[in-house]
């Protein structure tokens, strides 16, 4: 359904280029839950903006549904929803009058599409005489999912939608995601939060414009996962300081109140990081085996630098 191809995408800040997207590719099938993992600058937002023809690319090439992003802009804008980021809808408009809006624009009504929306509608449509910019978080999230979908697209694009909403709202919307992909329509999902990769059919690990990895969640756990410690002491500082002087250590970083360490592959059966500490001084060291998750794996390839593109 989305096949994206070397595309790259500089800013001029000044008289400084900016790179955002240093040649990425990969592709989302058809009824697939793709998530686009990674911090904010990672160039999640510009490769968004390029596949709903809202930026062009300064080179390579994306299509939607076979559609060109550059050649074909007005049939990918009515096969695709967008959901950006920031709420975009009308403020001064009532709940009812955003989707009426949106339903004329694409030469629908609410009533021929209602179906597709009555689960995500049906939860703010005793509110649909509010103005949109009284909504709270959550209210305005479904909303602005109600107008990605009332003109029946094949594809829905969300750019980091559960940002700045509350626990529950982001579980209530993932489980709404999970229902629309049941249905046969095809995400793609950008976010900064790990924990959300996990929901996903597969994952783009994102950082620098570039990809780290693609696959699924549990494969990239399982293919890049290491043998790993969580150390902490009552002196965090100079423990961080002890580990980067060692050979044998490869990573280390804050995780929560320990660092999450692992070891060189050729140190992992011979190294005792124990020891080692008490020989350097590092006293009251607690240290435990334990299993990788998605953020270990992220940071994991983020220090190493290894790209898939």
């Amino acid at each position: 359904m989305i096949e994206i191809d070397s595309i790259k995408k500089t800013y001029k800040n000044g008289k400084e280029s900016v790179p955002a997207l240093r040649g990425v590719s990969f592709s989302v099938k058809e009824g697939e839950l793709f998530g686009l993992i990674g911090p904010d600058g990672a160039g999640k937002t510009s490769l968004l903006r390029i596949l709903t023809t809202l930026l062009l690319p300064d080179s390579g090439t994306a299509t939607m549904k076979g559609f060109d992003t550059v050649k074909d802009f007005k049939s990918i804008r009515q096969i695709t929803g967008y959901m950006p980021g920031k709420f975009s809808l009308y403020q001064d408009l009532s709940v009812e009058e955003n989707l009426e809006f949106f339903a004329t624009i694409f030469k629908t009504t609410i009533s021929e599409n209602y179906h597709l929306i009555k689960d995500i509608y049906g939860q703010i449509e005793p509110f649909k005489n509010r103005k949109a910019g009284k909504l709270s978080g959550g209210m305005k999230q479904k909303l602005a999912l109600s107008c990605a979908l009332i003109h029946k697209p094949g594809i829905l694009l969300l750019d980091e939608p559960t940002t700045g909403v509350d626990v529950v709202s982001r579980k209530e919307f993932w489980q709404m995601l999970q229902r629309l992909k049941e249905q046969g329509l095809t995400i793609l999902v950008a976010t900064p939060y790990m924990d959300e990769a996990m929901l996903c059919d597969r994952v783009a690990l994102m950082q620098d414009g570039r990809i780290l990895d693609i696959d699924t969640p549990a494969r990239l756990i399982e293919k890049n996962a290491h043998n790993m410690l969580a150390v902490k002491s009552p002196d965090m500082y100079n423990l961080l300081l002890t580990l980067r002087k060692s050979t044998a250590v490869d990573t280390a970083y804050l995780f929560g109140e320990y660092y999450h360490v692992t070891l060189k592959d050729s140190a992992t059966s011979t190294f005792d990081l124990n020891q080692w500490l008490e020989t350097q001084g590092q006293k009251q060291v607690e240290i435990k085996n334990i299993r990788p998750g998605i953020e270990d794996i992220f940071m994991n390839l983020m220090q190493s630098h290894t790209y898939a593109n």
